[in-house]
Protein backbone atom coordinates (compact mmCIF):
# COMPACT_ATOMS: atom_id res chain seq x y z
CA UNK A 1 0.00 0.00 0.00
CA UNK A 2 1.33 3.50 -0.77
CA UNK A 3 2.07 5.78 1.44
CA UNK A 4 2.05 8.56 -0.28
CA UNK A 5 -1.44 11.05 -0.14
CA UNK A 6 -2.62 11.02 -3.73
CA UNK A 7 -5.72 13.99 -3.18
CA UNK A 8 -6.05 13.94 -6.82
CA UNK A 9 -7.50 9.76 -6.64
CA UNK A 10 -8.51 9.31 -2.58
CA UNK A 11 -10.48 12.53 -2.79
CA UNK A 12 -11.92 12.15 -6.30
CA UNK A 13 -12.69 8.69 -5.23
CA UNK A 14 -14.28 9.52 -1.78
CA UNK A 15 -16.21 12.48 -3.43
CA UNK A 16 -18.01 10.50 -6.12
CA UNK A 17 -18.96 7.91 -3.83
CA UNK A 18 -19.91 10.77 -1.68
CA UNK A 19 -22.09 11.88 -4.17
CA UNK A 20 -23.17 8.98 -5.54
CA UNK A 21 -24.71 7.12 -2.04
CA UNK A 22 -26.05 10.95 -1.25
CA UNK A 23 -24.05 10.67 2.00
CA UNK A 24 -25.18 14.11 3.60
CA UNK A 25 -28.82 13.97 3.05
CA UNK A 26 -30.43 14.69 6.36
CA UNK A 27 -34.02 13.68 6.84
CA UNK A 28 -36.18 14.32 10.11
CA UNK A 29 -35.48 11.75 12.79
CA UNK A 30 -37.03 12.27 16.29
CA UNK A 31 -34.92 9.74 17.98
CA UNK A 32 -31.53 11.29 17.25
CA UNK A 33 -30.85 14.89 18.56
CA UNK A 34 -30.59 17.51 15.54
CA UNK A 35 -27.86 20.02 14.54
CA UNK A 36 -28.57 22.86 12.02
CA UNK A 37 -25.30 23.99 10.77
CA UNK A 38 -25.24 27.09 8.42
CA UNK A 39 -22.56 29.44 7.05
CA UNK A 40 -24.04 32.03 5.21
CA UNK A 41 -24.66 31.33 1.61
CA UNK A 42 -22.70 33.14 -1.04
CA UNK A 43 -22.89 35.45 -3.80
CA UNK A 44 -22.47 33.94 -6.82
CA UNK A 45 -19.43 36.33 -8.43
CA UNK A 46 -17.52 33.94 -10.34
CA UNK A 47 -15.25 31.75 -8.35
CA UNK A 48 -14.69 30.89 -4.53
CA UNK A 49 -12.16 33.22 -2.88
CA UNK A 50 -10.22 32.39 0.16
CA UNK A 51 -12.95 34.21 2.64
CA UNK A 52 -15.29 31.74 1.38
CA UNK A 53 -12.98 28.81 1.67
CA UNK A 54 -11.94 29.71 5.07
CA UNK A 55 -15.67 30.51 6.32
CA UNK A 56 -17.25 27.21 5.00
CA UNK A 57 -14.21 24.79 6.16
CA UNK A 58 -15.09 26.23 9.57
CA UNK A 59 -18.36 25.23 9.34
CA UNK A 60 -18.09 22.17 7.25
CA UNK A 61 -15.85 20.46 10.66
CA UNK A 62 -18.25 21.55 13.22
CA UNK A 63 -20.67 20.05 10.96
CA UNK A 64 -18.65 17.01 10.84
CA UNK A 65 -17.95 16.88 14.93
CA UNK A 66 -21.44 17.34 15.42
CA UNK A 67 -21.78 14.22 13.41
CA UNK A 68 -18.94 12.22 14.95
CA UNK A 69 -21.24 12.96 18.15
CA UNK A 70 -24.14 10.83 16.84
CA UNK A 71 -26.24 14.16 16.05
CA UNK A 72 -28.82 14.48 13.10
CA UNK A 73 -26.60 17.43 10.91
CA UNK A 74 -28.48 19.62 8.63
CA UNK A 75 -25.81 21.50 6.67
CA UNK A 76 -27.16 23.14 3.64
CA UNK A 77 -25.68 25.57 0.66
CA UNK A 78 -27.20 27.52 -2.06
CA UNK A 79 -26.36 30.81 -3.50
CA UNK A 80 -27.44 34.81 -3.05
CA UNK A 81 -28.37 35.19 -6.35
CA UNK A 82 -30.18 38.69 -7.13
CA UNK A 83 -28.36 42.18 -6.51
CA UNK A 84 -26.60 45.04 -8.18
CA UNK A 85 -23.11 43.51 -8.69
CA UNK A 86 -24.43 40.79 -11.36
CA UNK A 87 -26.44 43.36 -12.83
CA UNK A 88 -23.28 45.56 -13.43
CA UNK A 89 -20.93 42.86 -14.76
CA UNK A 90 -24.01 41.60 -16.56
CA UNK A 91 -23.82 45.71 -18.71
CA UNK A 92 -19.99 45.03 -18.64
CA UNK A 93 -19.77 41.56 -20.37
CA UNK A 94 -22.85 42.22 -22.39
CA UNK A 95 -25.19 39.32 -21.04
CA UNK A 96 -28.21 39.10 -19.47
CA UNK A 97 -27.96 38.53 -15.37
CA UNK A 98 -29.42 35.80 -15.36
CA UNK A 99 -27.06 34.03 -17.92
CA UNK A 100 -24.01 35.61 -15.60
CA UNK A 101 -25.40 34.09 -12.64
CA UNK A 102 -26.88 30.75 -13.52
CA UNK A 103 -23.08 30.38 -15.06
CA UNK A 104 -21.60 31.53 -11.58
CA UNK A 105 -23.58 29.28 -9.89
CA UNK A 106 -22.59 26.04 -11.77
CA UNK A 107 -18.34 26.63 -11.59
CA UNK A 108 -18.93 27.79 -7.78
CA UNK A 109 -20.86 24.47 -7.15
CA UNK A 110 -17.95 22.41 -9.02
CA UNK A 111 -15.50 23.88 -6.86
CA UNK A 112 -17.72 23.25 -3.44
CA UNK A 113 -18.00 19.78 -4.32
CA UNK A 114 -13.82 19.54 -5.43
CA UNK A 115 -13.58 21.24 -1.43
CA UNK A 116 -14.96 18.06 -0.15
CA UNK A 117 -17.93 19.51 2.45
CA UNK A 118 -20.51 17.73 3.39
CA UNK A 119 -23.57 19.30 1.94
CA UNK A 120 -27.15 18.08 1.47
CA UNK A 121 -27.40 19.09 -2.19
CA UNK A 122 -30.81 18.22 -2.45
CA UNK A 123 -31.63 20.72 -0.73
CA UNK A 124 -29.67 23.59 -2.80
CA UNK A 125 -31.72 26.59 -3.31
CA UNK A 126 -31.02 29.85 -5.79
CA UNK A 127 -32.58 33.42 -4.68
CA UNK A 128 -33.20 34.36 -8.18
CA UNK A 129 -35.68 31.30 -9.24
CA UNK A 130 -39.14 31.40 -9.27
CA UNK A 131 -39.35 28.25 -7.46
CA UNK A 132 -37.88 30.27 -4.80
CA UNK A 133 -38.96 33.93 -4.74
CA UNK A 134 -42.84 32.86 -5.34
CA UNK A 135 -42.95 32.44 -1.72
CA UNK A 136 -41.38 35.62 -0.78
CA UNK A 137 -43.75 37.97 -2.92
CA UNK A 138 -47.06 35.28 -1.69
CA UNK A 139 -45.58 36.13 2.18
CA UNK A 140 -45.17 40.01 1.03
CA UNK A 141 -49.41 39.92 -0.16
CA UNK A 142 -49.86 38.72 3.46
CA UNK A 143 -47.89 41.41 5.23
CA UNK A 144 -49.71 43.66 2.74
CA UNK A 145 -53.34 42.36 4.21
CA UNK A 146 -51.80 42.85 7.64
CA UNK A 147 -50.88 46.55 7.04
CA UNK A 148 -47.10 45.62 7.72
CA UNK A 149 -46.52 46.71 4.02
CA UNK A 150 -47.25 49.70 2.77
CA UNK A 151 -46.25 52.43 0.56
CA UNK A 152 -45.44 56.02 0.81
CA UNK A 153 -42.99 58.72 -0.43
CA UNK A 154 -39.69 59.17 1.59
CA UNK A 155 -36.46 60.85 0.97
CA UNK A 156 -33.55 58.69 -0.53
CA UNK A 157 -30.19 59.27 -2.21
CA UNK A 158 -31.14 59.41 -5.82
CA UNK A 159 -28.42 59.00 -8.70
CA UNK A 160 -30.70 60.78 -11.77
CA UNK A 161 -28.29 59.57 -14.13
CA UNK A 162 -28.52 55.77 -13.03
CA UNK A 163 -32.41 56.43 -11.94
CA UNK A 164 -32.18 54.46 -8.86
CA UNK A 165 -31.90 55.04 -5.06
CA UNK A 166 -28.49 54.05 -4.01
CA UNK A 167 -27.50 52.76 -0.59
CA UNK A 168 -25.60 55.67 1.74
CA UNK A 169 -22.44 53.43 1.17
CA UNK A 170 -22.55 53.85 -2.47
CA UNK A 171 -22.24 58.20 -2.11
CA UNK A 172 -19.13 59.24 -2.04
CA UNK A 173 -18.61 63.00 -1.57
CA UNK A 174 -22.02 63.70 -2.49
CA UNK A 175 -21.23 62.18 -5.85
CA UNK A 176 -22.82 58.54 -7.35
CA UNK A 177 -20.27 56.18 -6.55
CA UNK A 178 -20.81 54.23 -10.01
CA UNK A 179 -21.45 57.43 -12.54
CA UNK A 180 -19.79 60.29 -10.12
CA UNK A 181 -22.35 62.36 -11.13
CA UNK A 182 -23.97 64.37 -8.36
CA UNK A 183 -26.59 62.99 -5.85
CA UNK A 184 -29.87 64.59 -4.49
CA UNK A 185 -32.15 63.58 -2.17
CA UNK A 186 -35.39 62.91 -3.59
CA UNK A 187 -38.76 61.66 -2.02
CA UNK A 188 -39.85 59.18 -4.01
CA UNK A 189 -42.87 56.49 -3.70
CA UNK A 190 -41.12 53.20 -1.86
CA UNK A 191 -42.97 49.99 -0.47
CA UNK A 192 -41.96 49.72 3.31
CA UNK A 193 -42.41 46.90 5.76
CA UNK A 194 -43.20 47.60 9.40
CA UNK A 195 -39.99 46.52 11.36
CA UNK A 196 -41.06 49.40 13.71
CA UNK A 197 -43.78 47.43 14.81
CA UNK A 198 -41.52 44.33 16.41
CA UNK A 199 -38.68 47.47 17.16
CA UNK A 200 -39.38 46.69 21.44
CA UNK A 201 -39.40 43.24 20.71
CA UNK A 202 -36.16 42.85 18.55
CA UNK A 203 -34.65 44.70 21.48
CA UNK A 204 -36.09 42.74 24.35
CA UNK A 205 -34.77 39.48 22.99
CA UNK A 206 -31.53 40.68 22.25
CA UNK A 207 -30.89 39.52 26.03
CA UNK A 208 -32.00 35.60 25.10
CA UNK A 209 -29.13 35.27 22.39
CA UNK A 210 -27.00 34.31 25.18
CA UNK A 211 -24.54 32.26 22.82
CA UNK A 212 -24.28 35.57 20.32
CA UNK A 213 -21.34 37.70 20.14
CA UNK A 214 -21.59 40.50 22.75
CA UNK A 215 -20.29 43.12 20.34
CA UNK A 216 -22.66 42.09 17.58
CA UNK A 217 -25.72 42.09 20.24
CA UNK A 218 -24.43 45.35 21.53
CA UNK A 219 -24.26 46.25 17.44
CA UNK A 220 -28.05 46.05 17.14
CA UNK A 221 -29.03 47.53 20.68
CA UNK A 222 -27.87 50.62 19.27
CA UNK A 223 -29.36 50.39 15.77
CA UNK A 224 -32.64 49.89 16.88
CA UNK A 225 -32.13 52.68 19.26
CA UNK A 226 -34.58 53.08 22.01
CA UNK A 227 -34.70 56.42 24.02
CA UNK A 228 -37.40 58.03 26.62
CA UNK A 229 -38.25 61.44 26.25
CA UNK A 230 -40.83 63.46 25.32
CA UNK A 231 -42.98 64.54 22.48
CA UNK A 232 -43.81 68.40 22.42
CA UNK A 233 -46.07 70.53 20.46
CA UNK A 234 -44.83 74.06 19.58
CA UNK A 235 -48.31 76.15 18.71
CA UNK A 236 -48.11 77.79 15.27
CA UNK A 237 -51.63 79.22 13.57
CA UNK A 238 -53.81 76.10 13.52
CA UNK A 239 -51.51 73.36 13.30
CA UNK A 240 -49.05 72.85 16.13
CA UNK A 241 -45.11 71.96 15.35
CA UNK A 242 -44.59 68.31 16.91
CA UNK A 243 -41.20 67.70 17.76
CA UNK A 244 -39.47 64.35 19.91
CA UNK A 245 -36.61 65.26 22.61
CA UNK A 246 -34.97 63.17 24.94
CA UNK A 247 -34.04 66.14 26.81
CA UNK A 248 -37.46 68.02 27.95
CA UNK A 249 -35.06 69.17 30.77
CA UNK A 250 -33.60 71.85 28.21
CA UNK A 251 -36.90 72.92 27.22
CA UNK A 252 -36.93 76.47 28.31
CA UNK A 253 -33.74 76.66 26.10
CA UNK A 254 -34.61 75.82 23.11
CA UNK A 255 -34.22 79.09 20.88
CA UNK A 256 -35.13 78.19 17.43
CA UNK A 257 -37.01 75.33 15.45
CA UNK A 258 -35.09 73.68 12.84
CA UNK A 259 -37.40 72.18 10.27
CA UNK A 260 -36.36 69.64 7.06
CA UNK A 261 -36.43 71.37 3.65
CA UNK A 262 -39.34 68.75 2.89
CA UNK A 263 -41.62 69.60 5.81
CA UNK A 264 -45.25 70.66 4.74
CA UNK A 265 -44.66 74.11 6.39
CA UNK A 266 -41.72 75.17 4.52
CA UNK A 267 -42.85 73.85 1.57
CA UNK A 268 -46.47 76.19 1.64
CA UNK A 269 -43.46 79.31 2.74
CA UNK A 270 -41.60 78.26 -0.24
CA UNK A 271 -44.22 78.70 -2.64
CA UNK A 272 -44.29 82.69 -1.58
CA UNK A 273 -40.34 83.06 -1.33
CA UNK A 274 -38.15 82.48 -4.07
CA UNK A 275 -35.35 82.90 -2.44
CA UNK A 276 -36.45 80.08 0.37
CA UNK A 277 -36.97 77.81 -2.24
CA UNK A 278 -34.10 78.35 -4.37
CA UNK A 279 -32.59 77.69 -0.79
CA UNK A 280 -34.13 74.40 -0.25
CA UNK A 281 -33.81 73.30 -3.82
CA UNK A 282 -29.99 73.41 -3.30
CA UNK A 283 -29.72 71.53 0.27
CA UNK A 284 -31.94 68.93 -0.86
CA UNK A 285 -29.05 67.20 -3.13
CA UNK A 286 -26.91 66.86 0.37
CA UNK A 287 -26.80 63.08 1.64
CA UNK A 288 -29.54 61.79 3.88
CA UNK A 289 -27.04 59.16 5.47
CA UNK A 290 -26.98 59.90 9.76
CA UNK A 291 -22.48 60.00 9.57
CA UNK A 292 -22.66 62.73 7.09
CA UNK A 293 -25.27 64.54 8.98
CA UNK A 294 -23.29 65.15 11.61
CA UNK A 295 -20.09 66.23 10.01
CA UNK A 296 -20.99 68.18 7.52
CA UNK A 297 -21.56 72.41 7.46
CA UNK A 298 -24.55 73.36 8.55
CA UNK A 299 -26.95 75.49 6.31
CA UNK A 300 -30.01 77.22 6.97
CA UNK A 301 -32.91 80.07 6.71
CA UNK A 302 -35.01 82.09 8.76
CA UNK A 303 -38.72 81.67 7.26
CA UNK A 304 -39.36 84.64 8.40
CA UNK A 305 -42.31 82.21 10.20
CA UNK A 306 -42.62 82.09 14.43
CA UNK A 307 -43.88 79.87 16.61
CA UNK A 308 -44.57 79.72 20.24
CA UNK A 309 -42.33 78.37 22.98
CA UNK A 310 -45.10 76.05 25.00
CA UNK A 311 -44.52 77.06 28.35
CA UNK A 312 -43.36 80.69 28.17
CA UNK A 313 -45.44 81.87 25.14
CA UNK A 314 -42.61 83.49 23.56
CA UNK A 315 -41.94 83.70 19.99
CA UNK A 316 -39.62 81.07 18.08
CA UNK A 317 -38.05 81.67 14.85
CA UNK A 318 -38.60 78.60 12.46
CA UNK A 319 -35.57 78.14 10.77
CA UNK A 320 -34.82 75.56 7.48
CA UNK A 321 -31.85 73.44 7.92
CA UNK A 322 -30.04 70.90 6.29
CA UNK A 323 -29.07 68.77 9.12
CA UNK A 324 -33.12 68.31 9.59
CA UNK A 325 -34.57 65.13 7.71
CA UNK A 326 -38.18 64.78 7.08
CA UNK A 327 -37.85 60.83 6.79
CA UNK A 328 -36.36 60.72 10.28
CA UNK A 329 -39.66 61.76 13.44
CA UNK A 330 -41.46 64.52 12.39
CA UNK A 331 -39.10 66.33 10.44
CA UNK A 332 -38.59 69.10 13.13
CA UNK A 333 -36.27 69.71 15.27
CA UNK A 334 -36.33 71.91 19.34
CA UNK A 335 -32.71 73.35 18.93
CA UNK A 336 -31.47 74.01 22.19
CA UNK A 337 -27.61 75.60 20.95
CA UNK A 338 -26.68 75.16 24.80
CA UNK A 339 -26.61 71.92 25.31
CA UNK A 340 -26.33 70.21 21.91
CA UNK A 341 -23.43 70.63 19.75
CA UNK A 342 -24.89 70.54 16.49
CA UNK A 343 -27.50 73.53 17.57
CA UNK A 344 -24.86 75.32 18.96
CA UNK A 345 -22.41 74.73 15.87
CA UNK A 346 -25.66 76.47 13.78
CA UNK A 347 -26.54 78.95 16.29
CA UNK A 348 -22.97 80.44 16.16
CA UNK A 349 -23.03 80.53 12.62
CA UNK A 350 -26.20 82.45 12.40
CA UNK A 351 -25.91 84.79 15.60
CA UNK A 352 -28.98 83.08 17.04
CA UNK A 353 -29.64 83.48 20.99
CA UNK A 354 -27.64 80.84 22.85
CA UNK A 355 -29.52 80.56 26.51
CA UNK A 356 -27.90 78.15 28.82
CA UNK A 357 -30.41 76.24 31.20
CA UNK A 358 -28.45 73.32 32.95
CA UNK A 359 -25.15 74.00 34.85
CA UNK A 360 -23.30 71.81 37.19
CA UNK A 361 -24.20 74.41 40.03
CA UNK A 362 -27.13 76.92 39.81
CA UNK A 363 -25.30 79.26 40.17
CA UNK A 364 -21.79 78.70 37.91
CA UNK A 365 -22.22 79.25 34.03
CA UNK A 366 -20.48 77.17 31.93
CA UNK A 367 -18.18 78.75 29.14
CA UNK A 368 -20.22 78.48 25.91
CA UNK A 369 -17.98 79.97 23.82
CA UNK A 370 -16.55 77.00 22.42
CA UNK A 371 -18.77 74.55 22.21
CA UNK A 372 -22.34 73.23 24.04
CA UNK A 373 -22.29 71.72 27.92
CA UNK A 374 -23.76 68.53 27.42
CA UNK A 375 -23.88 67.20 30.83
CA UNK A 376 -27.09 66.88 33.29
CA UNK A 377 -27.03 69.17 36.16
CA UNK A 378 -29.25 71.51 38.38
CA UNK A 379 -31.59 73.40 36.24
CA UNK A 380 -30.84 77.28 35.55
CA UNK A 381 -32.89 80.26 33.84
CA UNK A 382 -35.74 78.22 33.86
CA UNK A 383 -37.97 80.26 36.14
CA UNK A 384 -40.29 77.23 38.61
CA UNK A 385 -38.42 74.52 37.26
CA UNK A 386 -34.69 76.34 38.71
CA UNK A 387 -32.26 74.00 40.85
CA UNK A 388 -34.13 70.76 39.44
CA UNK A 389 -31.57 67.91 39.05
CA UNK A 390 -32.13 66.03 35.50
CA UNK A 391 -34.53 63.63 36.54
CA UNK A 392 -36.85 66.18 38.74
CA UNK A 393 -37.11 68.02 35.91
CA UNK A 394 -37.53 65.82 33.23
CA UNK A 395 -40.86 64.63 34.98
CA UNK A 396 -42.36 68.41 35.76
CA UNK A 397 -41.48 69.73 32.41
CA UNK A 398 -43.38 66.89 31.12
CA UNK A 399 -45.99 67.48 33.39
CA UNK A 400 -46.41 70.66 32.85
CA UNK A 401 -46.48 70.42 29.07
CA UNK A 402 -49.60 67.67 29.84
CA UNK A 403 -51.43 69.81 31.64
CA UNK A 404 -51.08 72.49 28.75
CA UNK A 405 -52.12 69.63 26.25
CA UNK A 406 -48.96 70.40 24.01
CA UNK A 407 -46.95 67.39 25.01
CA UNK A 408 -46.44 64.01 26.64
CA UNK A 409 -44.24 61.35 27.74
CA UNK A 410 -42.61 58.88 24.67
CA UNK A 411 -40.80 56.34 23.49
CA UNK A 412 -38.95 56.52 20.51
CA UNK A 413 -36.42 54.24 18.49
CA UNK A 414 -33.69 55.12 16.23
CA UNK A 415 -34.54 52.12 14.02
CA UNK A 416 -37.16 53.08 10.72
CA UNK A 417 -39.02 51.34 9.17
CA UNK A 418 -37.38 48.87 6.26
CA UNK A 419 -37.32 50.42 2.51
CA UNK A 420 -37.64 47.58 0.20
CA UNK A 421 -38.19 49.07 -3.15
CA UNK A 422 -35.35 49.10 -5.38
CA UNK A 423 -35.08 50.73 -9.46
CA UNK A 424 -33.23 48.37 -10.71
CA UNK A 425 -33.98 44.89 -12.49
CA UNK A 426 -32.15 42.27 -11.30
CA UNK A 427 -34.63 41.76 -8.53
CA UNK A 428 -37.79 39.93 -7.45
CA UNK A 429 -40.22 41.60 -8.80
CA UNK A 430 -42.89 43.60 -6.06
CA UNK A 431 -46.21 41.54 -6.44
CA UNK A 432 -48.39 44.60 -6.84
CA UNK A 433 -50.99 45.91 -9.18
CA UNK A 434 -51.59 49.42 -9.52
CA UNK A 435 -54.99 49.97 -10.41
CA UNK A 436 -56.03 53.94 -11.19
CA UNK A 437 -59.24 52.84 -9.60
CA UNK A 438 -58.83 50.38 -6.62
CA UNK A 439 -55.04 51.37 -5.88
CA UNK A 440 -52.47 49.14 -5.15
CA UNK A 441 -53.87 45.45 -5.13
CA UNK A 442 -51.58 42.29 -4.20
CA UNK A 443 -51.41 39.71 -6.87
CA UNK A 444 -53.82 36.92 -6.16
CA UNK A 445 -52.26 33.33 -5.19
CA UNK A 446 -53.17 32.57 -8.64
CA UNK A 447 -50.91 34.24 -10.64
CA UNK A 448 -48.00 34.04 -8.41
CA UNK A 449 -44.90 34.06 -9.24
CA UNK A 450 -44.83 37.40 -10.89
CA UNK A 451 -42.02 36.30 -13.11
CA UNK A 452 -39.22 38.75 -13.84
CA UNK A 453 -38.04 38.36 -17.43
CA UNK A 454 -34.83 36.69 -18.39
CA UNK A 455 -34.34 37.47 -21.67
CA UNK A 456 -33.16 40.91 -21.77
CA UNK A 457 -30.70 43.74 -23.15
CA UNK A 458 -29.26 46.00 -19.96
CA UNK A 459 -28.52 49.35 -21.64
CA UNK A 460 -26.91 50.01 -18.64
CA UNK A 461 -29.44 53.02 -16.90
CA UNK A 462 -32.64 52.20 -15.69
CA UNK A 463 -34.60 48.75 -15.34
CA UNK A 464 -35.44 47.35 -19.09
CA UNK A 465 -38.69 45.73 -17.17
CA UNK A 466 -39.82 49.65 -16.65
CA UNK A 467 -40.16 50.01 -20.99
CA UNK A 468 -41.71 46.45 -21.36
CA UNK A 469 -45.12 46.78 -21.64
CA UNK A 470 -45.39 42.48 -21.95
CA UNK A 471 -44.58 42.73 -18.37
CA UNK A 472 -46.30 45.44 -16.92
CA UNK A 473 -49.65 45.92 -18.77
CA UNK A 474 -52.16 43.90 -16.85
CA UNK A 475 -55.43 44.23 -15.47
CA UNK A 476 -57.04 44.75 -11.68
CA UNK A 477 -58.03 41.61 -10.22
CA UNK A 478 -60.46 43.45 -8.33
CA UNK A 479 -62.20 45.66 -10.94
CA UNK A 480 -60.96 44.01 -13.89
CA UNK A 481 -59.80 47.32 -15.67
CA UNK A 482 -56.65 47.81 -17.47
CA UNK A 483 -53.78 48.22 -14.82
CA UNK A 484 -50.12 48.32 -14.67
CA UNK A 485 -47.58 46.10 -12.16
CA UNK A 486 -45.10 46.95 -10.11
CA UNK A 487 -41.85 47.94 -11.88
CA UNK A 488 -39.49 48.26 -8.52
CA UNK A 489 -37.74 44.68 -7.22
CA UNK A 490 -37.48 43.53 -3.71
CA UNK A 491 -34.47 44.82 -2.04
CA UNK A 492 -31.89 41.29 -2.01
CA UNK A 493 -31.75 41.50 1.84
CA UNK A 494 -35.29 40.16 1.60
CA UNK A 495 -34.25 36.80 -0.34
CA UNK A 496 -31.49 36.92 2.17
CA UNK A 497 -33.65 37.12 5.06
CA UNK A 498 -35.61 33.56 5.61
CA UNK A 499 -33.22 31.57 3.15
CA UNK A 500 -32.04 29.72 6.09
CA UNK A 501 -35.88 28.20 6.85
CA UNK A 502 -36.23 27.79 3.17
CA UNK A 503 -33.62 25.38 3.26
CA UNK A 504 -35.96 22.83 5.97
CA UNK A 505 -38.22 22.74 3.39
CA UNK A 506 -36.38 23.37 -0.16
CA UNK A 507 -38.50 19.94 -1.40
CA UNK A 508 -42.11 21.77 -0.87
CA UNK A 509 -43.80 23.20 -3.74
CA UNK A 510 -47.03 24.08 -2.76
CA UNK A 511 -46.17 25.89 0.68
CA UNK A 512 -43.40 28.51 1.90
CA UNK A 513 -42.49 26.48 4.92
CA UNK A 514 -44.33 23.12 6.27
CA UNK A 515 -43.62 21.26 9.62
CA UNK A 516 -40.22 20.40 8.92
CA UNK A 517 -38.81 23.71 9.61
CA UNK A 518 -39.78 24.04 12.67
CA UNK A 519 -38.00 20.43 13.08
CA UNK A 520 -34.75 21.65 12.28
CA UNK A 521 -35.04 25.66 13.30
CA UNK A 522 -33.91 27.54 15.17
CA UNK A 523 -29.77 27.32 13.27
CA UNK A 524 -27.97 25.51 15.87
CA UNK A 525 -24.31 27.23 14.64
CA UNK A 526 -24.25 30.14 12.30
CA UNK A 527 -21.03 31.27 10.21
CA UNK A 528 -20.35 34.59 8.84
CA UNK A 529 -18.91 37.84 9.56
CA UNK A 530 -19.25 40.57 11.35
CA UNK A 531 -20.06 42.83 8.61
CA UNK A 532 -23.50 41.29 8.64
CA UNK A 533 -24.15 41.90 12.03
CA UNK A 534 -27.05 44.81 11.66
CA UNK A 535 -28.52 44.70 8.23
CA UNK A 536 -28.59 40.83 7.54
CA UNK A 537 -28.94 39.60 11.32
CA UNK A 538 -31.31 42.53 12.01
CA UNK A 539 -33.76 41.71 8.80
CA UNK A 540 -33.62 38.10 9.64
CA UNK A 541 -34.35 38.33 13.63
CA UNK A 542 -37.73 40.55 11.99
CA UNK A 543 -39.00 38.20 9.16
CA UNK A 544 -38.47 35.19 11.50
CA UNK A 545 -41.12 37.21 13.44
CA UNK A 546 -43.27 37.97 11.05
CA UNK A 547 -43.31 34.23 10.06
CA UNK A 548 -44.07 33.06 13.31
CA UNK A 549 -46.92 35.30 13.47
CA UNK A 550 -48.22 33.87 10.53
CA UNK A 551 -47.86 30.63 11.94
CA UNK A 552 -45.19 29.54 9.76
CA UNK A 553 -42.95 28.67 12.33
CA UNK A 554 -42.89 28.19 16.11
CA UNK A 555 -39.67 29.32 17.43
CA UNK A 556 -39.08 33.72 18.10
CA UNK A 557 -35.09 33.90 16.84
CA UNK A 558 -33.55 32.21 13.89
CA UNK A 559 -30.20 31.47 15.38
Amino acid sequence: MSQEYQPQILEQTLQTEWAESNRFAAHPDDNREKFYCLAMFPYPSGKLHMGHVRNYTIADVIARYQRMLGKNVLQPMGWDAFGLPAENAAIQNQVPPAEWTLNNIADMRQQLARLGFAYDWDRELATCTPEYYRWEQWFFTRLMEKGLAYKKEADVNWCETDQTVLANEQVIDGKCWRCDNPVERKAISQWFIKITAYAQELLDDLDTLTEWPEQVRTMQRNWIGRSEGATVRFPFRDTPIEVYTTRPDTLMGATYLALAPQHPLVQTAAAENTQLNAFCQQISTSTVAEADMATMEKLGMDTGLRAQHPLTDEPLPIWVANFVLMGYGSGAVMSVPAHDQRDWEFASKYALPIVQVVSETTEAPADLSTGAYLQRGPLMQSGQFDGLDFDDAFDAIIGELESKGLGHRSVNFRLRDWGVSRQRYWGAPIPVINCTACGAVPVPDDQLPVILPTDVALQGVGSPIKDTPAFYETTCPQCEAPATRETDTFDTFMESSWYYARYASAKNTEAMLDEEADHWLQVDQYVGGIEHAILHLLYARFFHKLMRDAGLVSSDEPF
